[in-house]
């Protein structure tokens, strides 16, 4: 049985009009919101063996921030850039390649690709993950290379705005 954890990045700064896509960073809400996601994540008591992420600015610091705030260690943080401008075929294939040694891994990207992949991954209906959000997949699976759409079953879809109860 595998676990993956997708996350949409945190949100982004539209503050330069004259950066470049790849190269806008965090927002101040994106980085309060890491610091909710991280907690929530923790809260899970769940290891994580991996997390990879899109090279986009914002994709890495997400990655980077959120790691640090649940203890992960930086050198397992790896940067696939098929995970920017990817469709959710490129989210497979980069799911399918992670280390077998690991139970648990994440992925962190963009919209609309991230939810697409959700969607198709546990065959759900999820309208827009938002900023930060983060979806939880179980894989009925020993191995990374044997995962395939519709395989999936949700185990929970969460994001900075959810209420929880206390």
């Amino acid at each position: 049985m595998k676990t993956l954890y997708l996350l949409r990045h945190a949100k982004s700064s539209w503050d330069d009009p004259d950066l470049k896509d790849f190269e806008r960073p965090l927002a101040e809400r994106g980085l309060n919101d890491i610091s909710v996601m991280a907690e929530r994540l923790l809260n899970r008591q769940k290891p994580l063996g991996s997390i990879i992420c899109s090279p986009a600015v914002r994709t890495k610091l997400t990655a980077k921030l959120l790691a640090e705030q649940i203890k992960f260690p930086a050198d397992g943080i790896s940067s696939n850039p098929e995970l920017y401008f990817a469709g959710a075929s490129m989210f497979l294939k980069a799911a399918s390649l992670v280390d077998e040694d690991w139970d648990s891994a994440m992925l962190v990207g963009h919209n609309p690709a991230i939810t697409d992949f959700a969607n198709e991954m546990a065959n759900t209906d999820i309208d827009k993950i938002p900023t930060c959000g983060l979806v939880e997949l179980s894989l009925p699976i020993d191995n990374w290379s044997d995962i395939q759409f519709g395989s999936a079953t949700l185990v929970d879809f969460d994001y900075p705005k959810k209420q929880h109860d206390e």
